[in-house]
């Protein structure tokens, strides 16, 4: 599925009656006043923009205004979101079955067991400052949900490419050999039913 469709059904049905008559006056300049008489819901609305290339997954400035003009900053940071992460990863770019639980595991392992320096552990990772500090405000006062969602960004990143090894690696290469060990030690059992 479409992920820029998937957003844009979304802010359709977050819409209020009133917000969207205000996109339907806003787009007057845009959209023929017959075709505007038409629409009843936003999806409708976000069809015609579409169809006339106003809007598209790669340029979404005219509906970042439309947004702003209606005060939704709730969807205005949605939308950049997904502007600065790109499509959501294609299901063939994400890790095998067995990877993505060992994955899932290591993780949780890791948010158990690295404290205060989560920070150097992601660094390492490749997650930038930026990303860092959205994943923070977002979560102010739980440092484990902070570490969490941070790996999250990094596996997300790295899709099909993400793997336990990196993150084995990238806590030895923080010093944080205890949390590898252990790591390793809990994917043993793990890694041996699949030989």
């Amino acid at each position: 599925m479409d992920s820029f469709l998937t957003l844009l059904h979304s802010f359709s049905s977050s819409l209020s009656d009133s917000e969207l008559s205000s996109l339907k006056f806003l787009c007057r300049g845009k959209i023929g006043k017959r075709k505007l008489e038409s629409v009843q819901s936003g999806t409708e609305l976000f069809i015609i923009l579409l169809e006339q290339q106003l809007i598209t997954s790669d340029k979404v400035s005219f509906l970042e205004e439309l947004l702003e003009s209606i005060k939704r900053e709730d969807l205005i940071a949605q939308l950049k979101r997904f502007v600065e992460e790109g499509e959501v990863n294609a299901p063939d770019d994400q890790p095998d079955v067995h990877e993505k639980r060992l994955l899932e595991v290591a993780i949780e392992v890791i948010c158990e067991n690295v404290g205060r320096d989560w920070k150097m552990l992601v660094r390492k990772l490749g997650v930038t400052e930026v990303k860092m500090d959205r994943i923070i405000a977002a979560n102010p006062l739980n440092l484990r949900e902070q570490l969490f969602q941070s790996l999250r960004e990094w596996q997300k990143a790295k899709g099909k490419d993400a793997k336990v090894a990196d993150l084995i690696a990238a806590l030895r290469g923080c010093k944080m050999n205890l949390v590898a060990d252990r790591v390793e030690q809990t994917l043993l059992p793990l890694n041996a039913g699949t030989r």
